[in-house]
């Protein structure tokens, strides 16, 4: 028995060396090879060990926070997860060939819609990291025609707050974006060169009591509510730069208030770009900001991606998945 578990604990060893791309083709060459490259233990391994390198994560893909918070020997034998399937569930590269794989009547369709004159998909931006990052993200989409052209800057208001910029995508789809800032401009470099924190007027605090706690809850201010009543979704900026302090409680109650269900349609998407100013700075992982703001409490669908304000890095891979869930939602 002895010689038989060090056997099995060389050969989880040797594994271990695999990629998980390799343990999945090996698993498909014999029924032995599939029960031993299932190893829970293994590919707990692999998603502790890879899941910080991934860049984006969604909905339907973000891990169970208890895969980080109980350690393997606290999982009672009949509760194991399969991590096996969780990590090809969560990886990136999982998510693009399942992707891939589905019918592509979905194309048809989408060929079809653009014969049929659409008005643009509009998306309200906002959250900290428009205002708190070193770089300006609206300000390189503004000047970076080679990843984002600029297709229009339209005059029209709502309700006093400006209508926002016109982009075309890559595959010529065009799409409005309405960027909300907390305070005015000059608040608000005034509080980066303090390096203190803005007064958000883009919300009101309402507090309610839940059980025997006192929670935080905001409202949105009038002229915000318009847009977001308008609006075919929502773009959250966090800023992800590890050397900062943040409150994610604070932005949850935030991002609660913007879509909140009485404003529109409970089914809005929400893209988050968790970004950073430039390569050089330490991020934190995304899928880690994704539990910090307890993402998985939301009912609509959100997708969480890594991006460089200072390249665009992730930006165009965070606006495809916008504009495809704005399409099949005005398609319903």
């Amino acid at each position: 028995a002895a010689l038989n578990g060090f056997q099995i604990d060389v050969q989880l060893n040797i594994m271990s060396f695999l990629s998980p791309q390799d343990l999945c083709h090996l698993g498909s060459t014999s029924c032995y090879w599939r029960a031993a490259v299932q190893d829970p233990l293994l590919w707990r391994y692999f998603l502790l060990r890879d899941l910080p390198s991934w860049t984006s994560v969604d909905w339907k893909s973000l891990p169970d926070v208890e895969i980080f918070s109980k350690a393997f020997s606290e999982v009672s034998d009949n509760a194991l997860y399969d991590y096996m399937a969780v990590y090809k569930r969560s990886c990136p590269q999982g998510r693009r060939s399942l992707k891939s794989s589905r019918p592509r009547y979905g194309a048809v369709t989408s060929f079809l819609q653009s014969l049929v004159t659409q008005a643009e998909p509009r998306f309200a931006m906002f959250g900290p990291g428009l205002e708190e990052l070193d770089d300006s993200l609206v300000r390189k989409m503004m000047t970076c025609p080679e990843i984002l052209l600029v297709a229009g800057l339209p005059h029209r208001q709502i309700h006093g707050i400006g209508s926002g910029v016109s982009f075309q995508f890559n595959n010529g789809q065009k799409f409005n974006i309405v960027t909300l800032y907390s305070t005015t401009s000059v608040e608000r470099r005034r509080a980066r060169e303090e390096q203190a924190v803005a007064v958000n007027k883009m919300f009101y605090q309402e507090n309610s009591v839940v059980g025997n706690q006192q929670a935080v809850h905001y409202s949105v201010i009038a002229q915000v509510r318009k847009v977001c009543e308008v609006v075919d979704g929502f773009i959250y900026v966090a800023n992800a730069e590890a050397h900062r302090e943040h409150d994610r409680q604070e932005e949850l109650a935030r991002i609660l208030a913007m879509i909140d269900p009485a404003l529109g349609p409970p089914n809005r998407p929400l893209l988050v770009l968790s970004c950073v100013s430039h390569v050089g700075v330490r991020r934190i992982p995304c899928v880690y900001v994704a539990h910090q703001l307890q993402l998985n409490l939301l009912r609509q669908p959100w997708m969480m991606q890594d991006t460089v304000a200072a390249t665009l890095d992730g930006l165009l891979s965070g606006i495809e998945w916008l504009l495809e869930e704005a399409n099949c939602k005005n398609a319903q």
